[in-house]
């Protein structure tokens, strides 16, 4: 790729500190990102009939990333997802880490990663940015000093790449994720429900009222969780959990730790489409369903309501590190924590 602009600006400030985001487009695609959280704040792509819309969930205002629910575009961790009782061990020994869900710790804890300010090394080379963030040992309870890093890329072809690698000077834990929503008829046209997805997984971490997986791995086929077929997100969405919605992680077919087909979804009514390839064991499907209880103010004054969009979290299993029989999320000095994920668009006919 030939030497790219990559527009600096500043969107406000959180608690003084002002908050930077960087500007990148190629092939159709064009994105924002910021300092704070590494979130992906904003993604544009046509539809089929050549309107341009941004097709994440996200605020206007920086400060909204801080109070409002769901870390809408945020780079979660330093572990991801679910940690039954807030504890784990490792190598013989317990670790306590903050109690942020209930009984159980979430997404790093109190802040987690996508609650900090990131530093940003813009790379006009390659038409990236790289965010870094320094997490000291002991740290949310976590071992180990953690050097992270997330890196936003955009291809020729409009391709978005996502690369969060970590190392640490101590045995730890480890589990990155980008927490984005997708709705693919633009961020303001209201319920996923109608927009088809496939998953390439045959089998899914069934969980507790509490949502910790219980450590069975068992067959999609025949629950709501079975999007081996492409189906309407909503179709199943009433039997997926009391109340509605999915909050799951399913299990990608044959994982042997090299990029595969994770999941594949579009929108009837736009045309506008996007597949997702990563590395990962598992992906969470989220449907937002925090916006039923709390209809929320997003970006140029859309109501984010029930289902307004639908989070694609390729990651490792949630509670790994308290679950044997799941893929480990055990990283070592002189090891590198690579999670990658590429996003590609398109745009399907009628």
């Amino acid at each position: 790729m030939s030497h790219s602009t990559i527009l600096k600006i500043v969107l406000g400030n959180i608690d003084g500190q002002a908050v930077e985001a960087y500007r990148l487009s190629a092939g159709g695609t064009s994105i924002e990102v910021m300092t704070f959280g590494a979130i992906l704040t904003r993604l544009t792509r046509p539809d089929r009939t050549g309107k341009i819309d941004d097709i994440v969930l996200g605020y206007d205002d920086p400060a909204d990333y801080v109070t409002k629910p769901g870390n809408s575009g945020a780079i979660c961790g330093r572990h991801s997802n679910r940690m039954a009782d807030g504890r784990f061990v490792l190598d013989g020994r317990p670790y306590d880490l903050p109690r942020n869900n209930g009984a159980h710790h979430l997404h790093g804890g109190m802040p987690g990663f996508g609650k900090r300010f990131w530093s940003a090394h813009p790379h006009p080379e390659n038409n990236s940015v790289e965010f870094r963030l320094h997490s000291p040992d002991g740290d949310q309870g976590y071992p180990g000093a953690l050097d992270a890093s997330t890196t936003y890329r955009l291809s020729e072809e409009g391709t978005l790449s996502i690369t969060m690698r970590a190392t640490s000077d101590r045995t730890t834990v480890v589990n990155l994720i980008y927490h984005g929503y997708w709705n693919l008829g633009g961020h303001r046209s209201g319920s996923v429900e109608g927009q088809m997805l496939r998953i390439a997984a045959d089998r899914y971490t069934p969980v507790t009222p509490d949502k910790i997986p219980t450590g069975e791995i068992v067959a999609v086929a025949g629950t709501p969780f079975d999007f081996t077929t492409a189906k309407p997100i909503g179709r199943d969405i009433a039997a997926a959990w009391p109340g509605g919605g999915y909050d799951h992680n399913l299990c990608h077919t044959d994982f042997d730790g090299t990029m595969r087909l994770s999941a594949e979804a579009h929108d009837p009514a736009s045309g506008r489409a996007l597949s997702i390839r990563s590395n990962q064991p598992g992906v969470q499907l989220y449907t937002a369903n925090h916006f039923a209880d709390a209809p929320t103010p997003g970006k140029g004054g859309a109501l984010y309501q029930r289902y307004a969009g639908f989070a694609l979290e390729t990651q490792n299993f949630p509670n790994a590190p308290n679950v044997p029989a799941f893929p480990s999320s055990v990283l070592r000095p002189g090891e590198i924590y690579e999670h990658r994920m590429d996003i590609a668009f398109s745009t399907v006919a009628l």
